[in-house]
């Protein structure tokens, strides 16, 4: 079966969209039952040359899609936040704790608490999901997730209540590497994200993936389906090559910083040595530390360094 790559923005907004299949894919990563959901693609312009792209799309208006989600599980409500990162950027983790900021402080996030007849508003937990196309730098695992736990530091003693202070300043986290995924069926949460599986691509693209359905419980099939279906959206393939487009042109630029930061530190190394060089000519001529600090512009304590 040939199926639309979820890697893609459009193709998992396009996935997501179905209420049924969300819920499936957020309550099997988390782990927890999801009485309602309310998902929402956010939109944010996207802050790149848009003449550079011009020659091959016309002109664009470029956004970015993250996903968010409000839920609603026997805890209570909860905002689910997911990012899907096709390519290692070196801005990446600023972009995360910028947009996990945005999320903390937006008071639409936030609920109404009634103790004791006294009402306060207090943060709705978050829950962060990352889908990275790229592998992190120390373990392979799979799928990663990192869960809180209350802990009395005095006795070792595991809380098992919750407090709407520390619920609302901390969140629970979970990390899918993409590329970890590869030929890994271990269990039914490895089964399922397996559809991210990039190594089943068909085309040079990698637009179309290739699955077994009998390799899904019957739990899953729905959203294989769906996916199945997004192949013949006419709109989906153009909406892919457009993202492959803009991707390709970030990491284009990506690229050219680090050769000009490469080119600066160079740049800072030669005029740092050539430093040292006029202070070590002048040491030997005898001249006057105080001359030498005036010539330079470094201090007494530079000076001795060198």
């Amino acid at each position: 079966m040939q199926i639309a790559n979820p890697i893609y923005d459009v193709v998992f907004k396009y996935l997501m969209e179905d209420a049924k299949i969300a819920k499936l894919l957020i309550s099997s990563i988390i782990g927890e039952e999801i009485e309602t959901l309310d998902f929402r693609p956010q939109e944010f312009t996207a802050d790149i040359d848009k003449g550079r792209i011009q020659g091959r799309f016309g002109l664009l208006t470029v956004y970015r899609l993250d996903f968010s989600a409000t839920i609603k599980t026997a805890d209570g409500l909860k905002q689910v936040l997911i990012e899907i990162q096709k390519a290692k950027f070196a801005t990446d983790i600023m972009r995360f704790r910028g947009y996990l900021g945005s999320r903390y402080s937006n008071k639409n996030n936030t609920n109404i608490e009634t103790i004791n007849n006294h009402s306060r508003r207090i943060g709705i937990p978050i829950i962060g999901i990352y889908f990275l196309g790229h592998k992190l730098d120390n373990t392979d695992a799979s799928i990663i997730g990192v869960n809180r736990t209350y802990k009395d530091l005095v006795t070792g003693e595991t809380l098992s209540v919750k407090e709407s202070f520390i619920e609302s300043l901390s969140h629970d986290s979970y990390v899918i590497q993409i590329p970890s995924l590869v030929q890994k069926r271990r269990n039914d949460l490895e089964k399922l994200l397996s559809i991210f599986d990039q190594s089943t691509y068909v085309d040079a693209e990698h637009h179309i993936l290739n699955i077994k359905e009998e390799d899904y419980p019957e739990k899953h099939r729905s959203l294989i389906r769906r996916l199945q279906s997004a192949i013949l959206e006419p709109e989906m393939r153009k909406q892919m090559e457009i993202e492959d487009g803009i991707l390709g042109e970030f990491e284009d630029m990506q690229r050219e910083i680090l050769q000009q930061r490469q080119k600066i530190a160079e740049v800072q190394r030669e005029a740092g040595e050539a430093q040292k060089r006029v202070v070590r000519n002048f040491k030997a001529a005898g001249v006057a530390l105080t001359i030498i600090m005036q010539a330079t512009g470094l201090s007494r304590e530079e000076v001795d360094d060198i």
